[in-house]
């Protein structure tokens, strides 16, 4: 009996962290030249689209940046006039983000760019296997997540 010898760039984790640096270079060029926005700052201003209102902690989740890029990401949308910080109700110390019409109007065009960048990602897989990688992409972060909070 031969035993496997470990290889490196056959591991899941090897292979999602090139996926996602690969697909993460072309989005940005991407953004910059369909959306006129960074990675970052459009992730927050989907995230902020999506999820709205969001406080920076959850921008930072929602986005996956950690707190300090979501926190200069937000405020350059703040300062293009794309998101107001609202003072939170509950916490006066705190703020809460959402789009001001041209960030809705900018959010719309970056829905759109969104859309084509995951097509493409995808491109290569037929629709079931598409609809059985998003099932099992699912079902990874789900169990990724019961083990984060059971830790």
């Amino acid at each position: 009996m031969s035993k496997k010898t470990f290889q490196l760039d056959r591991t899941f984790t090897h292979r999602l962290h090139t996926l996602s640096k690969l697909t993460d270079r072309v989005t940005q060029a991407t953004y910059e030249s369909r959306a006129d926005i960074g990675l970052s700052e459009g992730r927050c201003l989907a995230a902020v689209g999506a999820f709205r209102p969001l406080s920076i902690n959850d921008l930072a989740a929602r986005a996956n940046l950690d707190k300090a890029q979501a926190s200069r990401a937000a405020q350059a949308l703040v300062a293009r006039g794309w998101v107001n910080k609202v003072t939170g109700m509950k916490d006066r110390r705190g703020v809460l983000l959402t789009l001001t019409p041209e960030g809705n109007s900018r959010w719309s065009k970056l829905k759109r760019v969104i859309s084509d960048r995951n097509a493409e990602i995808v491109a290569c897989l037929d629709d079931g296997e598409q609809t059985l990688f998003s099932t099992l992409l699912d079902r990874l972060l789900a169990h990724a997540e019961r083990r984060q909070v059971n830790k």
